[in-house]
């Protein structure tokens, strides 16, 4: 014969999560869905580059309070929405990159002296060559 005792914590093991939720509430159905698989881009390394680029140049450029400092945002933007369309990972990437590239420069810069203009006007430059590289290799 089986103890109670043993059949007892039999069904309280297997009634638990119920138990846990309430008396009238049925167990909880959890949907596991797999983020989608990550979309790789032969020149999303470039890309990340460049959108660091262009996050360092958004922040010299605001602070030395060029009339056009806030295109560069605007820019990063436009970038994110035609390159990362529904793909979240590559999104996160390259606004983590975006983000980097303010950063760097906000923690060395905090007004607007020679070095931060020559800064700026090298990262320009560098982002201008990225962009000509990515398009001519991989632009349509």
């Amino acid at each position: 014969m089986i103890p109670v005792r043993r059949v007892f914590l039999s069904l309280l093991v297997l009634a638990g999560p119920t138990l846990a939720q309430g008396k009238n509430a049925p167990p909880a159905l959890v949907e596991e869905t797999a983020p989608p698989p990550a979309v790789i881009v032969p020149y999303d390394d470039k890309l990340a580059r460049f959108a660091e680029v262009l996050g360092s140049v958004h922040y010299l450029r605001t602070l030395c309070k060029a009339p056009d400092g806030d295109e560069w945002r605007k820019g990063m933007q436009q970038l994110l929405d035609s390159e990362t369309n529904n793909e979240p990972q590559r999104k996160e990437k390259l606004t983590a990159a975006f983000n980097r590239g303010y950063r760097a420069f906000a923690s060395v810069y905090t007004d607007c002296t020679a070095a931060a203009i020559v800064a700026e006007e090298r990262y320009r430059n560098e982002g201008a060559t990225l962009a000509t590289e990515i398009t001519s290799r991989f632009g349509n």
